[in-house]
């Protein structure tokens, strides 16, 4: 049902409060909403799915006193005085609502940036390409541990907007931020920004790579000299940026460092801070699984440090942290082969990640939505370690092509993730691991990586 755009326009104006047009009602548009009303702003939801899909979400926000345009973007909703938009970060700019208010010079924002105006917390962020959701798990444990009570929001599931308003002044909010969500902000300032590192992705939505590091990059933008930016010193590109920063800069590294920061040296991580070096722990002692993870460890222990954690608390949580669902997951073990659910492998250099992490013996699920990635890269890791590549999804056959140049002897199709972990299971011997690492975005098959590596799980388990 859509209210007369007329009546809207006139019914802010009567009340006097501020219009604001939230686009897109998934979780961070409901609890911006939510937000924005409890703030004393007038708010109209816009979703393309028609309302009887958004219950009850669209029911409590009109009780709430929340207007709502369903089933469509249509245009004329601009013609009201709208103070501002809010987009879900999916929503690319070029979508015509966007772009049009974008030409009519109505801001356009993210609910990372609104929902942070006027609070007064202290927020850690952190952004990259790939690594994101276990270093900022890692973060807030390491916090936890020292009974700090933080908060885990952002990107990783819940929306800021939801929780901000019940913090208390001491409590640390640790957030994953997305290029999706960074593009929308203006005045969003972390005191704390960790950024990971950069590879080539989500170009179907930025335009090019250059604007997806201009995304990421806005991390920044706001921090002082008074603020701390942790930057993987292995990029080029992250160190030769760090110079054009405000914040002052604390490195990590996953190898020797000459100067501060965290890094590896003799395969043990280091700490050294105001030139006094601190031994943390062996590599082998790292609970988690997978070189990269040893980053994603040396990233969070430079962040904790930073923010004052004792490093007794951050060696306890690396050794006891077992990992993030869908990443790298250890699922079970059947007639000697092991599965791995690696789900949130959406680009190449994931894959190349999870790959990475074991020696030989590889029956490697992948496939899914086609961005036009150019999937080359993968050749090498390929090569001696895959035995059979078990592919589905609309980049199946350009996987496929892959796995010809890189001589893996057995390549299958399949059409969905059971299908392809009984294909995989038929193919495994003991010693083996089958590991879905996809490569690629879920979108072409189901709603999300969680109901990707879900359904994977599943299928393991009933085998």
């Amino acid at each position: 049902m859509r209210e007369d755009i007329s009546d809207l326009s006139g019914q802010a104006a009567a009340t006097g409060q501020p219009l604001v047009l939230v686009v897109g009602l998934a979780r961070s548009g409901e609890a911006i909403a939510r937000l924005l009303l409890r703030r004393g702003y007038r708010v109209l939801v816009n979703e393309q799915r028609e309302r009887s899909a958004c219950e009850p979400a669209a029911s409590h926000l009109e009780t709430l006193g929340c207007d709502g345009v369903y089933g469509g973007h249509p245009l004329d909703l601009l013609d009201q005085p709208i103070a501002f938009i809010v987009k879900n970060p999916g929503i690319p700019y070029r979508m015509p609502l966007i772009a049009l208010a974008m030409e009519r010079s109505i801001p356009v924002y993210t609910e990372v940036e609104v929902a942070l105006w006027d609070k007064q917390v202290t927020v850690a962020a952190i952004t990259g390409s790939n690594g994101k959701t276990t270093t900022t798990t890692l973060l807030g444990e390491m916090l936890r541990h020292e009974g700090r009570q933080p908060v885990v929001a952002g990107n990783i599931g819940l929306p800021v907007a939801a929780v901000v308003d019940d913090m208390t002044a001491d409590q640390p909010l640790v957030l994953e931020v997305s290029s999706f969500q960074l593009m929308g902000t203006e005045r969003f300032h972390p005191h704390l920004g960790v950024f990971l590192n950069l590879y080539s992705a989500h170009l179907d939505y930025h335009g090019s790579r250059e604007a997806y590091a201009a995304a990421k990059w806005r991390l920044f933008a706001n921090m002082t000299s008074d603020d701390v930016a942790i930057m993987n010193w292995d990029f080029d590109e992250l160190r030769e940026g760090a110079n054009r920063i405000a914040a002052g800069v604390f490195p990590f590294s996953s190898r020797a460092l000459d100067g501060d920061g965290v890094f590896v040296r003799d395969d043990t991580l280091f700490a050294r801070r105001n030139g006094e070096t601190l031994r943390l722990l062996p590599i082998e002692e790292i609970g988690l699984v997978g070189r990269h993870n040893v980053e994603n460890c040396a990233a969070a222990a430079a962040a904790a440090l930073m923010l004052g954690v004792n490093p007794q608390s951050i060696v306890a949580v690396l050794r006891e942290f077992r990992g993030v669902e869908h990443r790298l997951e250890y699922v079970r073990t059947v007639a000697g082969v092991s599965y791995y659910n690696d789900s949130k492998s959406t680009n190449s250099q994931a894959a190349l990640a999870s790959l990475a992490a074991f020696a030989s013996g590889v029956i490697w699920i992948a496939g899914g939505l086609d961005r036009g990635e150019d999937f080359s890269p993968l050749v090498d890791a390929l090569q001696n370690k895959v035995e059979a590549a078990i592919l589905l999804g609309q980049s199946q056959n350009s996987l496929a092509a892959v796995c010809e140049l890189a001589g893996v002897p057995q390549i299958r199709c399949v059409t969905s993730i059971p299908e392809a972990v009984l294909a995989a299971q038929s193919v495994a011997e003991s010693g083996q691991t089958v590991l879905l690492s996809p490569a690629c975005a879920s979108w072409d098959m189901f709603s999300s990586f969680e109901e990707r590596g879900s359904m994977f799980k599943e299928a393991v388990h009933r085998l």
